[in-house]
């Protein structure tokens, strides 16, 4: 005993104090959910479709009013001389062909489908843009509260260590007086160093959280949260009937797949336009020279076709079978997906109101534990329980503690992910519960 006790002094004080942390930048939660837009994969890419399907709708649109063109320039080299009608005084074998042309469909379906298609490929962009941005925002918050929840968890170590510092010596003073045994203070050693290695822990998952946040907000090392507030949770500003309404009319994921059905519907609709007629024009202006810049001779050309397909190997029943397998998979997705918004809207709600109970439960159960450890110290301190009281008094307010922190952000996050199904924010202050 007398050789632990002195293994004990010839250790650091604070045994469970985290080693310093080099200077690290800190951030605001509006300020990591705005960040982490610009650095995630695949909200880039979901503003790139949003692009590309903006330039579809302008190639729909524009293939009602001009007509494409083309524009070619070429010089051909003969083994030997010929006559050409371009120079007819001597034999050349150099041709130069300038040739201009234009053709513009006068009538056919496919342009109009097009148009609804396009159309409809925008609105399923700018549903798949909302869908990635929350989800980013989602995934960012869950490693802001992952850093706060180690934040929180540290300090309730710290704390921990120092009430089995203070337990340590009221016992070594009761076993100097000849009040307590000597095994009272190898308890409390044990639950001191339990306390430190838990801190050492502790340290290493900080750190772990706060590079997984500087990666969520393009920093090139870790970053601190700013620790947030301990206020109760609000209370949603909307009902669940009116959530689940919010859900399917701006849920991202119900209007992805609303979108995409209509796409496949219109895509249908293309295919088999091409069992229609087609009335097109076409101009045509050719020049014919020896030289590069051709003018010696020129002939210009108008075409008015009607075409109308009639078989073509079976390619085009195979494009309408196609397309028709694609809309049929689009709407049961859709229909699936109806559902689907029904269940996560559901079941965030309850967990958010599920995890505000939680957390007012969780209060009452740090409050009835701090009592309980302070009844227990003073209690020991008269010699009117045991160690073993004790410790269990330490050990319950620790975990009740972290139950708390725990809790706490489980409650946030759940508000994040209730958020992210319904497409929009319930609270105008993103720093606020």
């Amino acid at each position: 005993m007398f050789l632990l006790l002195l293994v004990l002094q010839s250790t650091p004080s604070r045994l469970d104090s985290i080693p310093g942390l080099d200077s690290i930048p800190r951030i605001t939660l509006a300020e990591a959910v705005r960040r982490s837009s610009h650095f995630d994969p695949d909200y880039v890419r979901a503003l790139g479709q949003i692009d590309n399907a903006e330039w579809g709708r302008r190639a729909a649109m524009l293939a009602f009013f001009v007509p494409s063109v083309d524009v070619g320039l070429d010089q051909t080299e003969y083994s030997q001389g010929f006559f050409n009608p371009a120079n007819p005084g001597n034999p050349t074998s150099t041709l130069v062909v300038g040739r201009a042309s234009a053709n513009y469909e006068i009538f056919s379906l496919r342009k109009f489908t097009e148009l609804s298609r396009t159309k409809a490929d925008i609105a399923s962009a700018e549903a798949g843009e909302i869908e990635q941005r929350f989800n980013a925002a989602l995934e960012t918050e869950s490693s802001y509260y992952d850093v706060l929840v180690n934040q929180e968890l540290s300090r309730v170590n710290r704390e921990r260590a120092q009430r089995a510092r203070e337990g340590l010596a009221v016992a070594r003073a009761r076993v100097a007086s000849g009040a307590a045994v000597q095994t009272d203070s190898l308890q409390l050693i044990l639950e001191l160093v339990r306390a430190q290695v838990d801190s050492l822990r502790q340290h290493n998952a900080l750190r772990t959280a706060q590079l997984e946040l500087g990666r969520r907000v393009g920093a090139a090392g870790p970053v601190d949260a700013v620790p947030g507030d301990t206020l109760p949770a609000a209370p949603l500003p909307v009902s669940l009937p009116q959530a689940l309404q919010i859900g399917l009319d701006q849920g991202p994921q119900y209007r992805a797949a609303r979108a995409n059905e209509s796409s496949a519907d219109a895509a249908l609709r293309a295919q088999r336009g091409d069992y229609l007629p087609v009335l097109a024009v076409g101009g045509l202006h050719q020049r014919y020279d020896t030289r590069l810049f051709p003018g010696a001779s020129n002939i210009s050309s108008v075409t008015f076709s009607l075409s109308f397909p009639l078989w073509n190997n079976g390619e085009r029943e195979i494009e309408v079978s196609r397309a028709r397998v694609n809309r049929d998979v689009a709407r049961a997705i859709r229909g699936d997906l109806e559902r689907v918004v029904r269940r996560d809207v559901t079941g965030s709600y309850d967990s958010y109101q599920v995890s505000a109970a939680a957390v007012e439960l969780a209060r009452v159960g740090v409050s009835v534990a701090r009592q309980t450890y302070r009844m227990q110290e003073l209690r020991y301190r008269s010699g009117a329980t045991t160690i073993l009281d004790l410790l269990d008094s330490q050990v319950d307010l620790a975990e009740a503690e972290a139950d708390l922190v725990q809790a706490r952000y489980l409650n946030r996050l759940a508000l994040a992910r209730l958020e992210a199904v319904l497409g929009r924010r319930l609270f105008t202050n993103k720093d606020a519960p």
